[in-house]
């Protein structure tokens, strides 16, 4: 994409404004794997899984391009010129599902609660689907931006659905 596709500001200082957006998401991620033991468990491994589970490798570069489509799309929202109301509404929906994402790692990964953790991805499928709804409300680029984010938790609540079935 070029800089006049996503409609950068001008000035030094607004062109870098997405920054701290991204690397928030980011820390996100990098905060619940720190926070628990994820794949290299013993726990872990010893769980029966279902045929479809991706290889370990893959979450890592998946999870990485989402936090930083995520930081993007709720740059734009919160630079976007719609009412004030609207935009406040979308980002608040955004840090509900984001604060849902990050509960997600501990519940699965570390208190070892495979159907809690399934009860908080759906949670977090139900704030993200109006998320996007209330970003396409403000910025249309920005809810399309999560529609991957929504497409790899609809699978995430598939896979921790039949791990929970399958032990």
């Amino acid at each position: 994409m070029t800089s006049s596709a996503l409609h950068l500001p001008s000035s030094a200082t607004a062109r870098w404004s997405w920054i701290p957006f991204v690397v928030g998401c980011e820390l996100v991620g990098i905060l619940g794997a720190a926070a628990t033991s994820t794949g290299g468990s013993v726990w872990y491994q010893e769980l029966a899984k279902p045929v479809f589970q991706p290889p370990a490798w893959l979450f890592g570069p998946v999870w990485t391009l989402l936090y930083a489509m995520m930081g993007i799309a709720a740059w734009r929202v919160w630079r976007s010129r719609a009412e004030r109301p609207l935009r406040r509404w979308a980002l608040t929906l955004f840090g509900v599902q984001l604060a849902l994402n990050a509960t997600w790692t501990p519940v699965f990964f570390g208190a070892h609660r495979v159907g809690l953790a399934l009860v908080v991805m759906g949670g977090l499928w139900i704030a993200l689907a109006a998320t996007i709804l209330a970003f396409r409300g403000v910025d249309r680029t920005s809810s399309r931006l999560l529609l991957p984010y929504l497409a790899w938790v609809s699978f995430a609540l598939i896979l921790n659905d039949a791990i929970w079935r399958l032990n």
